[in-house]
């Protein structure tokens, strides 16, 4: 997919409204410099790029009975298209998925579950795991603190270009 080139100004915006999606536009148009108007066409341009995915609000897991989360890696018998497919929409209808990856390395996905319980989650993981001939492995860790957790991409970040006669530049 190839989304639009991004100024200073959109950047801006996609943090604010990262940080509270619900700001009026007066709001947003006042801390960026513009008009509502501009704001809102800019915001206007900015999802029908696709570069919002969506407007969401974010629940505290333990308010609706899901206090416990899990990370469990996963490694597949056979890569197959057909059967990393098969996986991705079995974990996909899974509702206690909350985030689910196609990772390098040892492992080939990393999923982050909630549960209300280990009982719950015991349920899960035959669903998932136990319960398809091609599943070679899953690990699981309990996460027992979440110091940061947070989906907010740094809109702003730009990573310093190297440098010219720098070992990186060469």
């Amino acid at each position: 997919m190839k989304f639009p080139a991004l100024d200073l100004i959109d950047r801006c915006l996609l943090d604010l409204l990262q940080a509270d999606a619900r700001q009026s536009l007066d709001r947003l148009a006042e801390a960026v410099s513009l008009s509502a108007p501009a704001v809102q066409r800019r915001i206007k341009r900015l999802r029908e790029s696709g570069v919002i995915v969506r407007d969401a609000v974010e629940i505290q897991p333990a308010a609706v009975g899901l206090p416990m989360t899990f990370i469990v890696t996963v490694e597949l018998e056979h890569e197959r298209a057909d059967q990393v497919d098969k996986f991705r929409r079995k974990v996909a209808n899974e509702a206690l998925v909350q985030q689910c990856y196609y990772v390098t390395g040892d492992s080939d996905f990393v999923i982050i579950a909630l549960a209300q319980s280990m009982d719950d989650f015991e349920a899960m993981t035959r669903r998932l795991f136990f319960d398809d001939a091609n599943i070679r492995r899953f690990r699981t860790a309990v996460v027992m603190g979440k110091p940061l957790r947070s989906l907010a991409v740094p809109a702003n970040y730009v990573a310093d270009p190297p440098q010219r006669g720098s070992a990186a530049g060469s």
